[in-house]
């Protein structure tokens, strides 16, 4: 009975992965941690060479039969990355002292290598798509690809390396299963977070050392992340997200609306959630992963966001993308190139009269304030980087228009928000008032759903900034400080306005996720268009009541979780010293009890992480 279980558990059934929700997962992480504890508690004296390489190794091997479990024969691919990787490091290393160009030469191939075959398996559907749009041909792929687990997060940790070797920022492992390790570590490797090579590489070669606290430590990620995933994430998606994005038709405005909202918790509870884990499982074997969130919703403004949100993966675009296109310096000719080139792409693949208008407006006017005004060209030439970077950041999480949109708004934001710093208050409350009024006359002369939202929007955005300023104006005179910048109200405001902002951009993300590449582009883009056809119609508000009484667990869920992430850091980081100090036995029983709590909200249907697509 028990040979026949641990044949199972080793063995690759494509509808049984190893999740970490899952006892199977949590049998499989016993024995592996247990031969782990044998291996580095035998390492006696100094840490030697050959106690690194067995610890690395054994580490290794595991990982690759973890992958095998998620991914199967794909595993063959995670080896033909690791070696290429490898190979190339230790190239790169031999030419930098001979030649620079030719080490700048192996550094290009490996980033091609990698991308290559990204693009393969994540975008070959996509650019097909495009392709016959643009020539009018109905070429079709004759092979049926699927997209293997994790491929952007250890393309991304490849890419790293070879980049940051051929920087000098690290010097190749020579160990080719050190190496291997470095690219395959289980915990972080199908859905991050990213482990660049300069944060991760120096552990390979440290001795294994966990503390009690330590120990405590990992303990309350790995407890943290559970709760978060099956809790709030999995039951907020089964309970309600799910049924409402399957078919928006069939539910009320405040359903589409609310089902926005809720998503931005689940999303966030089943990533965070997911690296929570990670984090503590690695800690667990001696290894620190970089800290992928912030309390992302207690942001203030767009850019503060993506400075909180999968931080690993907004640092690599900085460093990777961001800063080699010319950053805040200057803008470089693949900078236009990209930009240019993404919005024909769009424009060619609507099909639509008014979006090649739009899209030929928007070249237009680039190259008209190009032109015009000489003395801003660094500012422009930085919202090129900044917008690029967000469009390739969209295209990143999946191959569809949804996600491209979704970055555009994501980049769109920050713009918005940079300009909005520049100017005087004064100039605020016009292009306030400007705006409230704009969208008021054009949903009265052409009335559709989407301009009833954005006028709603802006009007509820006019008096709440005409309020604040005025709530501005009389603390500043009762207290007698004309250089108060901020009051309490404003940061709450702006914090409520930053998180309705991200949450309606992810009607486009989750219209794109969960779907076979081959079809998301037209059904991601229905799915959006209707939830915005829902939600700007008209609103029977006599039915809301109902509807919250009605689904009254996923409202209290969802009205708890956001009160535990605005909690303040502080306190939070109190209470997990709290934990990770208290007595053996309280740890076991409180672990327990976590536990127990977390089997009632069990869902019948297995739920995979949502970046497992990506």
């Amino acid at each position: 009975m028990f040979l026949h279980y641990l044949k199972q558990l080793f063995a690759f059934d494509s509808s049984h992965p190893l999740l970490f929700t899952q006892f199977d997962f949590w049998a499989f992480f016993f024995i592996v941690f247990a031969v782990f504890c044998l291996i580095v508690g035998r390492q006696k004296g100094p840490f030697t060479k050959g106690h690194r390489l067995l610890r690395n190794t054994y580490l290794f091997l595991v990982s690759v039969l973890f992958y095998y479990k998620t991914s199967g024969w794909f595993v063959l691919l995670l080896f033909f990355s690791t070696l290429s990787g490898w190979i190339i490091g230790i190239l790169l290393d031999k030419e930098q002292s001979e030649s620079r160009r030719k080490a700048k030469i192996w550094m290009a191939l490996g980033v091609i290598i990698n991308l290559a075959v990204l693009f393969f398996f994540k975008y070959a559907y996509f650019f097909t798509d495009i392709f016959n749009t643009i020539t009018n041909s109905h070429y079709s792929i004759a092979i049926k690809i699927i997209l293997p687990v994790g491929i952007s997060f250890f393309t991304f940790q490849n890419i790293s390396y070879i980049v940051d070797v051929y920087k000098r920022k690290i010097t190749h492992v020579e160990n080719v299963l050190d190496f291997a390790f470095y690219t395959t570590f289980f915990p972080q490797l199908v859905a991050g977070p990213i482990i660049r090579a300069d944060q991760f590489v120096p552990q390979l070669y440290k001795p294994f050392f966990l503390s009690r606290r330590q120990f405590g430590i990992a303990v309350f990620w790995i407890l943290n992340g559970l709760l978060k995933k099956i809790i709030l994430s999995d039951y907020l998606a089964v309970s309600f997200i799910d049924r409402v994005f399957d078919n928006p038709l069939l539910y009320t405005p405040f359903e589409n609306c609310a089902a926005l909202f809720v998503y931005s918790l689940q999303v966030y509870a089943d990533f965070s959630g997911y690296t929570d884990i990670a984090i503590g499982v690695a800690m667990l074997m001696g290894f620190y992963l970089p800290k992928n969130f912030n309390s992302p919703y207690k942001a203030t403004n767009p850019a503060g966001f993506w400075k909180r949100w999968h931080i690993s993966l907004s640092n690599w675009l900085k460093d990777y993308l961001y800063i080699p296109l010319g950053g805040n310096r200057s803008a470089s000719w693949p900078s236009y190139v990209i930009l240019g080139g993404i919005l024909i792409i769009i424009a060619l693949m609507a099909k639509n009269l008014y979006a090649t208008l739009v899209v030929s407006a928007v070249i237009t006017l680039l190259i008209a304030v190009y032109i015009l005004f000489p003395k801003h060209r660094k500012e422009f030439n930085t919202n090129v980087n900044n917008m690029d970077t967000m469009l390739l950041g969209g295209l990143w999480h999946g191959a569809s228009f949804n996600f491209i949109t979704w970055g555009g708004l994501n980049g769109l934001g920050i713009l918005i928000y940079k300009w909005w710093k520049k100017i005087a208050p004064a100039g605020r409350i016009i292009a306030v008032t400007l705006t409230a009024g704009l969208t008021w006359v054009l949903h009265i002369v052409m009335p559709c759903p989407l301009l009833n939202m954005l006028n709603f929007t802006t009007i509820v955005i006019f008096i709440a900034y005409t309020l604040l300023n005025i709530t501005q104006l009389i603390v500043q005179h009762w207290k007698q400080d004309f250089n108060i910048q901020k009051t309490s109200a404003s940061i709450i405001w702006n914090t409520l306005l930053t998180f309705t902002f991200i949450s309606f951009t992810r009607l486009f993300f989750r219209s794109g996720s969960n779907l076979d590449p081959a079809e998301a582009n037209e059904v991601a883009w229905r799915t959006a268009s209707q939830m915005v056809n829902q939600i700007g119609s008209s609103w029977n508000l006599q039915q809301i009541p109902q509807i919250v009484s009605h689904y009254s667990a996923v409202f209290i869920l969802f009205a708890i979780g956001m009160i535990i992430h605005w909690l303040p850091e502080h306190f939070k980081r109190r209470y997990r010293l709290w934990f990770a100090q208290m007595p053996a036995t309280f740890l076991v029983i409180i672990s327990l009890i976590a536990i127990f709590i977390m089997r009632q909200f069990v869902t019948a249907d297995v739920q995979p992480f949502i970046y497992f697509q990506f």
